[in-house]
């Protein structure tokens, strides 16, 4: 049982495992045997079975469920029947966390379908958080915040960045400031300097979007640089909204008082889907023991960022994952993983 504050480690630290979620029917994914259902479970479980090559991986499926993720898992993940209204995991899921004796605890947050929003889902995904936890034998640490992991991103150190549309969002945090959010965020999180990004990218505002998630804008880097999304074609509306963020964080310090360096990830070249603007983006990547898990679009700008994250990794490989389909559904890899640390001896090493 975690004693003491709580820290959470950054992504890239030891990892004792991955959860995930197998898509379940429903009215984003499609019903059982549509053409749509399948689409998604292929993709996800395209990247479970990367993932599982560098680290123990557990998918959380619908009870009714269990035999046909298996069946398409394959051998070496493990599958726990869990009621399920969705599978974006890194939202529904609990941030897992280290005491100051490192044991891990789970940061169950309040999860409301992204703010309330009509079309959501989350009568069976409020209690994912807690299932999770309790599966992996850590401790419960409830949080009176509506917020979802794809909300924000630590690097560690003690920096958290935010957005004020969506931990400030009516429909998540009803009367919510500044101040309270950070109060929360700092003492579940062991951060303690927030980076406030005004707003997410254009399609995160549709009505199917989670109005301004961070983890598909920005994302810490272990040498403490920051890779940032950028959108360079001007007939894009995030070729301005790009610009706007990138100019906050380069005015922007970490907890230390230190200027924050940036990294620009250039945008997939497509601009457009059959849907409208896309919002692909490289940033949605997820880091896991020894890989960076990579979103690829068939896009000459595929190359370019695996190049980018090679460098910002040092040491692990990049692996490039068809993310097209987890987009069309409405996010990307990072937004269907969730870490769990190692436990830290009370020392520093693991």
């Amino acid at each position: 049982m975690p004693t003491g504050l709580q820290r959470m480690p950054a992504e890239w630290e030891p990892h004792d495992r991955t959860w995930m979620a197998f898509p379940p029917a429903n009215d984003t994914f499609g019903s059982d045997g549509s053409g749509t259902l399948a689409r998604a479970r292929n993709a996800w479980v395209r990247v479970a079975q990367v993932v599982a090559r560098h680290e123990p991986v557990t998918v959380l499926a619908d009870p009714a469920d269990t035999e046909a993720a298996a069946a398409l898992l394959g051998g070496g993940i493990t599958v726990e029947p869990v009621p399920l209204d969705d599978a974006w995991l890194r939202d529904s899921g609990p941030t897992f966390v280290q005491g100051q004796d490192g044991a891990v605890a789970g940061v169950d947050w309040l999860f409301n379908g992204w703010g309330a929003q009509h079309w959501a889902a989350w009568s069976r995904d409020r209690h994912v958080g807690r299932a999770v936890a309790d599966l992996a034998g850590v401790q419960v640490l409830g949080s009176g915040l509506v917020n979802e992991g794809g909300g924000f991103h630590v690097d560690g150190r003690g920096t958290v960045l935010l957005t004020e549309t969506v931990q400030l969002d009516p429909g998540r945090n009803p009367g919510a400031t500044r101040e309270s959010v950070e109060t929360e965020i700092h003492a579940r999180l062991g951060t303690r300097h927030a980076v406030w990004l005004p707003r997410g990218l254009t399609r995160d505002y549709g009505e199917f979007g989670t109005r301004g998630h961070v983890d598909i804008v920005a994302a810490f880097t272990p040498a403490g640089s920051l890779l940032v999304h950028r959108q360079d074609d001007p007939g894009h509306p995030d070729h301005g909204v790009t610009r706007e963020i990138r100019a906050v964080l380069a005015s922007s310090t970490d907890a230390d008082g230190r200027p924050l360096p940036i990294i620009d990830v250039p945008a997939p070249t497509v601009t457009h889907d059959d849907d409208g603007i896309v919002d692909w983006s490289y940033l949605n990547h997820y880091v896991a023991n020894d890989v960076v898990v990579l979103c690829a679009f068939d896009d000459p700008n595929d190359a370019v960022a695996a190049g980018i994250l090679q460098d910002a990794y040092p040491g692990r490989t990049v692996e490039l994952v068809d993310a097209r389909d987890i987009f069309a559904f409405g996010g990307g890899i990072h937004c269907i993983t969730q870490q769990q640390p190692a436990p830290r001896r009370a020392g520093g090493g693991l």
